[in-house]
């Protein structure tokens, strides 16, 4: 089987994993070639995600490469059973790969912890409010374009809505629930689906309140996506060039550290629900 020309993020990432637990051990891609008797062109491209590895194989190396962790060794070996295309391949082509790789990620994680300041998060959007975002676009979208990433953000929710859900927690800042992008009704409407889905099973819904005063990430749109091991979790950055995947354990621990520090800033679940019924009742 030729080489794949476009490896997923997450493909790419079971390949770094492995490039980190050779590297950790001290063997050049050479020696692990003689190691696993292939040669350094065939561990270079599982390396870099472009050729699929068994669960078996990747067992075999991390024998090799004596790695000690077994729960980290199972989670990736779990990776490489993965079969099928996900529903997000459809819109390969015709969106960018970042926003692909967003949709790949949510949905094999096994919690989720949004922290959003001017935005509702995607995950929680109604259609009426993600169309009224795209719209502001810059350059700005055909309406095909429009309704293309509309489809796509409300199809992204299945990680929400299949049984059983993906835990998730979601912290918004006041300044989200205030920002009227498709009007005063339609934001209306907009925080009336946060309380209905803040009362979900697995979903945590925390507002940071203005008089909170300042907090770290307040300059942030993220998503951590924790992975079965803590060696697997990623970091989603949306930014204006669209999604930026880490998964550095720098990077790591550093969100960390803001996601814990805003959730200690943030109101509780109840107090959350009460102060976006309060908001409602202002707009």
């Amino acid at each position: 089987m030729p080489p794949r020309a476009a490896p997923t993020a997450r493909q790419r990432r079971l390949g770094a994993e492995l490039r980190k637990m050779r590297e950790h051990c001290g063997l050049t891609v050479a020696d692990a070639g003689k190691e696993f008797g292939a040669d350094r062109t065939r561990i270079s491209n599982i390396e870099a995600g472009r050729v699929g590895v068994s669960a078996d194989r990747v067992r075999a190396l991390a024998n090799i490469y004596a790695c000690p962790d077994s729960a980290y060794v199972g989670a990736l070996a779990q990776m490489t059973e993965e079969r099928g295309k996900g529903w997000w391949e459809e819109y390969r082509g015709s969106l960018s790969t970042g926003a692909l790789d967003l949709a790949e990620l949510e949905h094999h994680a096994a919690r989720l912890t949004v922290l959003q300041v001017v935005y509702i998060p995607g995950l929680l959007q109604t259609e009426e409010y993600a169309r009224a975002l795209f719209g502001q676009t810059v350059p700005e979208l055909s309406a095909l374009d429009v309704q293309r990433r509309v489809s796509y953000r409300m199809q992204r929710k299945r990680v929400i809505e299949r049984s059983p859900a993906t835990p998730c927690t979601f912290v918004i800042h006041e300044a989200a629930l205030r920002m009227l992008f498709p009007g005063i009704e339609g934001q209306r409407r907009q925080l009336d689906r946060l309380i209905e889905m803040s009362d979900h099973d697995g979903i945590s819904l925390r507002v940071i309140p203005f008089a909170a005063g300042a907090f770290p990430g307040a300059n942030s749109s993220l998503t951590y996506a924790s992975g079965p091991v803590p060696q697997l979790d990623t970091v989603s950055l949306d930014t204006a060039h669209g999604a930026v995947l880490l998964d550095a354990e720098s990077h790591l621990e550093n969100y960390r550290c803001i996601l814990l520090r805003t959730l200690k800033t943030s109101l509780t679940p109840q107090e959350s629900r009460d102060f976006i019924r309060k908001t409602v009742k202002q707009l």
